[in-house]
């Protein structure tokens, strides 16, 4: 879109904004990043997660890697500029979602701080929530739920995380999980605890 364009673009403020929104569900809405190598436990931790908010009333919403590329993202390959467009539409969304008033869990490999850091950028102080999984290299390969590092491996895919391509880790995540063998419940509850740190639970 050229400037010309944007130029007669202006935001519409409504009524009901993000406040009333988080009132009408009683809690603040928030994004919890999970990043971490592929097979990492993101999307277990994540789907664990959201079935504990759920049963306790908490209104959310799971983005995972794989799912959004079925609709969203269907258009986008994995060289570094689809990627990069990849995370940045889900950041989008995943702001439509807060300010919808929800508790949103995306997981992502999301391997460079930058992209992940324009992302936090889109956030208020304490919506954003870094929670890395940080499980070794050799744990997600010999998990390798996918086969994905096996064909990586065998040259099959190319630019892969971990393998080819660098995994830059956070340096001050807001949760940082050791996964290489942490017992799921162990997991949920450390990020049941966080969140009841954000008023997110009483």
């Amino acid at each position: 879109m050229d400037k010309a364009t944007t130029e007669h673009i202006v935001w519409h403020q409504h009524a009901i904004d993000r406040a009333a929104r988080a009132a009408l569900n009683g809690h603040p809405p928030l994004l919890l990043w999970f990043t971490g190598l592929s097979g990492s436990g993101k999307s277990t931790l994540a789907g664990a997660l959201e079935h504990e908010l759920h049963r306790r009333g908490v209104r959310t919403y799971l983005l995972d890697g794989d799912n959004v590329r079925h609709g969203l993202c269907s258009d986008l390959g994995f060289a570094p500029a689809d990627r990069q467009e990849n995370l940045r539409r889900v950041g989008e969304v995943a702001k439509l979602m807060v300010d919808a008033g929800l508790v949103v869990l995306a997981a992502f490999v999301s391997p460079y701080r930058a992209e992940r850091d324009a992302i936090r950028a889109r956030f208020a102080d304490g919506e954003f929530i870094e929670v890395f999984v940080d499980t070794p290299l050799a744990a997600c390969e010999a998990r390798d739920p996918k086969g994905l590092y096996k064909k990586a491996r065998a040259g099959e895919i190319r630019h892969f995380t971990g393998i080819d391509d660098p995994y830059e880790a956070p340096l001050q995540p807001e949760i940082r999980l050791v996964n290489d063998n942490l017992p799921l419940a162990e997991g949920v509850a450390r990020l049941l605890s966080a969140l009841q740190q954000h008023g997110v639970l009483p």
